[in-house]
């Protein structure tokens, strides 16, 4: 009865996410739904007050790096690299597809993919308008990516940092172990793009007016190199990178908040979002609850014991079926505790539950997120052809990411 009532509340508060009624934030159910489960009994107050603390500095790194990216959209970086995109292109909609998706993954992989979907999206299609292409498959492309090419490094998604403690291993190993699977993704998924919308890329481009060059924002580009590279160095001295990127943050933001100091808090204080912080918060113990229950029984039977080429795949392909079944963020923190015994299954996991949300809309908050912002223009996603485009790429990278990470922890000596 008891994981009944689990799932029920899971569902209830997920089903709120997507939902989001009169515009509500998303911790509007979760926290409640955190506070029922605890009152229940489902879960002891000892062990929520453990996972929250457990949660506090992933959550912590949210908020920065959601300021850090929207600090750097206020100081041009995306309209910057929007004509970049436009310029390299020359008026190609194939070779604005090619430049698009190194942007989108270098983005994806240092900034979070909100900033891809949040940020970059919208200069995405401003560029392809004005260039005068068809926009379908470069905003195609930074869902996916937003998703796919988060696999980089632990700080690029939400997913990653969740089980990056749970991995044992450092910042500089994770991104060397992760490369060939991010390159191998990203690969199989711009080969598949350009065969599905081969008719989009072939369309001729009308010449436009030519956009008017922009300056390159060379300080917000220094900050963001220096803080990534100083996600690296930190990790390794025991400095969490929540602390680097909010370090970035404040040098990005210290020019206004000398001018306006308490316009300038409140403005930060939104772009961290905090109540979607609250929300991670309460999914947390919800899910911590399921997870105690049947069905975290049921799922750890799955789990192989040891991270072949075989363990591998199925752990990624649970991982898939898992984020498209209940969200992305839910699976991770269902998945991680069941599968810390081996570094190279946390990654599998990461594989799925960062690959599996292109297949259907509920599998990632990012992705529910993109569809929102197109919906509110004429570019509006057909949801039959997200479907079709994600039952295409999907199995393909799972697949091309497995197989590169195998082969990267065979080289390692990682199990």
């Amino acid at each position: 009865m008891s994981t009944f009532v689990s799932v029920v509340i899971l569902v209830g508060v997920l089903g709120f996410a997507l939902v989001r009624p009169w515009g509500l934030p998303e911790a509007v159910g979760a926290v409640p739904g955190a506070g029922l489960v605890v009152l229940l009994g489902l879960v002891s107050w000892q062990d929520a007050g453990r996972e929250l603390v457990v949660l506090g500095p992933t959550v912590g790194f949210l908020a920065a790096v959601l300021t850090l990216a929207h600090l750097a959209d206020d100081a041009g970086v995306f309209r910057y690299a929007g004509w970049v995109a436009g310029r390299v292109s020359r008026g190609s909609p194939r070779r604005l597809l090619g430049v698009l998706f190194v942007i989108a993954s270098a983005v994806t992989a240092v900034l979070s993919l909100d900033a891809t979907v949040v940020l970059l999206t919208p200069v995405v299609l401003a560029t392809a308008m004005r260039m005068r292409v068809r926009a379908k498959p470069h905003l195609y492309a930074c869902t996916h990516l937003a998703n796919s090419a988060s696999l980089l490094l632990p700080v690029s998604n939400l997913t990653n940092l969740l089980a990056f403690a749970a991995s044992g291993l450092t910042f500089a190993r994770f991104a060397g172990l992760m490369a060939l699977p991010w390159l191998a993704v990203v690969a199989t998924e711009y080969l598949l793009f350009r065969w599905f919308f081969a008719g989009d890329l072939a369309a001729p481009a009308r010449r436009g007016p030519p956009a008017a060059p922009v300056q390159a924002p060379r300080f917000a580009l220094v900050v963001l190199a220096v803080t990534l590279v100083g996600f690296g160095l930190a990790e390794p001295v025991g400095v969490h990178p929540a602390w680097v990127a909010a370090g970035g943050a404040l040098v990005l933001a210290t020019n206004r908040l000398v001018r306006r100091p308490l316009a300038e808090v409140g403005r930060l204080a939104r772009a961290a979002n905090l109540p979607f912080c609250g929300f991670v918060f309460g999914l947390g113990i919800v899910v911590l609850a399921v997870r105690s229950g049947g069905v975290g029984l049921v799922v750890g039977r799955l789990i192989p014991a040891w991270g072949g080429l075989a363990g591998l795949l199925a752990v990624a392909v649970l991982a898939a079926v898992l984020a498209n079944l209940m969200n992305n963020l839910p699976a991770t923190l269902m998945l991680t505790p069941l599968v810390a015994h081996s570094p190279g299954l946390v990654l599998a996991a990461l594989l799925g539950v960062n690959i599996g949300p292109n297949l259907t809309y509920v599998g990632s908050l990012a992705t529910l997120l993109w569809r929102q912002i197109l919906h509110a223009t004429a570019h509006r996603p057909a949801g039959r052809e997200f479907l079709r485009l994600g039952a295409l790429t999907v199995p393909a990278c799972l697949m091309a990411g497995v197989a590169a990470l195998w082969l990267g922890l065979r080289v390692s000596g990682t199990s």
